[in-house]
């Protein structure tokens, strides 16, 4: 990998959190829109996902850690935001996401063993989890963009660090259900179109 996953993490984290910051300072509550369930999106609202992604999040530390699910259910709250007013879900977000980014950056061996809670699948490093809530991350910042219709929130270098990211990967995870159907692309297709359509998206 030219972007280590490491900073590639820190990408997708500035780019989610770039659209919560658009949707908290909107001049009515968007945290209440209603969000399509579509993409890698569930349904709700924007506060359902700024909620689901804060509990994610608050994972991160613990699990690159080497930390077991059991031994984290006690730590962390099943819906960290949950109760909090719209003008303190913000700051909210940033304190877990900051948690995040500076565990993230102080992984010395991404090739460690982690315990994830799909451990059926196999056996997995700090990388492939890393890879994992990159993934989820980035496209729910796009998808979240355009349900929202704010601006497009990947920047060219996480566009980039994700087609080198997923080319190995990407068939196996469509088998397990994370991507639709590749989109066909046009041969002058933009290196962001081509990312899109390699996750089922049509740019």
């Amino acid at each position: 990998m030219s972007i280590p996953e490491q900073h590639l993490f820190i990408l997708a984290e500035q780019a989610i959190s770039g659209v919560f910051e658009q949707v908290g300072q909107s001049e009515r509550d968007g945290w209440e829109r209603p969000i399509a369930a579509e993409g890698a999106m569930s349904g709700g609202t924007a506060r359902d996902v700024v909620t689901a992604h804060a509990r994610d999040n608050q994972w991160v530390g613990h699990t690159l850690a080497g930390g077991t699910i059991e031994d984290g259910k006690p730590l962390f709250p099943e819906q960290p935001l949950a109760d909090l007013e719209p003008a303190k879900l913000l700051a909210g977000w940033r304190e877990i996401s900051e948690r995040a980014r500076v565990a993230a950056l102080a992984l010395d061996d991404p090739d460690r063993p982690v315990h994830l809670s799909f451990g059926a699948h196999g056996d997995f490093s700090a990388r492939d989890y890393l890879q994992q809530i990159i993934t989820y991350r980035a496209l729910q910042a796009w998808d979240l963009a355009g349900a929202l219709d704010l601006a497009d929130p990947l920047s060219d270098e996480l566009v980039t660090g994700l087609a080198e990211m997923l080319a190995p990967v990407a068939e196996q995870w469509r088998t397990w259900g994370v991507f639709g159907p590749a989109v066909e692309t046009p041969t002058d297709a933009t290196p962001r179109q081509r990312l899109l359509a390699l996750t089922g998206r049509r740019p």
